[in-house]
């Protein structure tokens, strides 16, 4: 059984046998070099690499081209729940917190709760969906947080814009861009104030 915990940069593994004992504990980079480390190290400490189990939590899209990578090379890995991991560790002694000691937790945990694990664990399809979608969500919610600080600094500087215009038109957006005060726009020629709405 083999725990995989993963970051942004680099990726931890744990591997143990069917009666727990610790076969090793591999820390490596998140790259080509460090995923080629990892497949060296199962393949020096298992005969048959299909006899093999690799649990991993889902981490966003982090740990995609590490699931991708063991299997391409028929490595069975699961993507489990964070919450399964993080209940069955607040059980453990190990209270240590590192990324090895992670590694090792889900790897105890798909030891002791093997068949619950490969039952319920989230399928890999549905899960990069979610993943996507997550990602996809972010800009929008950044998006949505610009657009309310600009409406709430409008109600200082042009309180009856909003009722008037689209503030969020490509053409209020350079206005407000080009005269970012009442007072520029007062001093401003007309001539001026109509190429600004009209550029060229």
């Amino acid at each position: 059984m083999w725990g995989l915990d993963v970051s942004k940069d680099y990726f931890c593994v744990s591997g143990l046998d069917i009666q727990g004992t610790l076969l090793f504990s591999l820390a490596a980079t998140a790259d080509k070099t460090g995923f080629a480390k990892m497949m060296s190290t199962i393949t020096s400490h298992c005969a048959r690499v299909d006899e093999v189990i690799v649990a991993m939590e889902s981490s966003g899209c982090y740990h995609l081209n590490l699931f991708s990578a063991l299997t391409s090379n028929n490595i069975r890995t699961v993507v489990v729940n964070p919450l399964l991991i993080a209940n069955y560790g607040k059980l453990s002694l190990r209270k240590t917190k590192t990324d090895k000691k992670d590694a090792l937790v889900i790897a105890h945990c798909l030891l002791s709760h093997r068949e619950t694990i490969l039952q319920y664990s989230v399928s890999q399809a549905y899960q990069d969906i979610r993943d996507v979608a997550r990602e996809r969500e972010f800009p929008g919610k950044m998006i949505a947080g610009i657009k309310n600080d600009i409406k709430r600094m409008l109600q200082s500087t042009f309180p009856e814009l909003e009722k008037l215009v689209n503030v969020f038109s490509d053409t209020m957006l350079h206005v407000l861009k080009t005269f970012p005060s009442a007072r520029l726009i007062a001093s401003t020629g007309e001539k001026e104030f109509r190429q600004a709405i009209h550029p060229s």
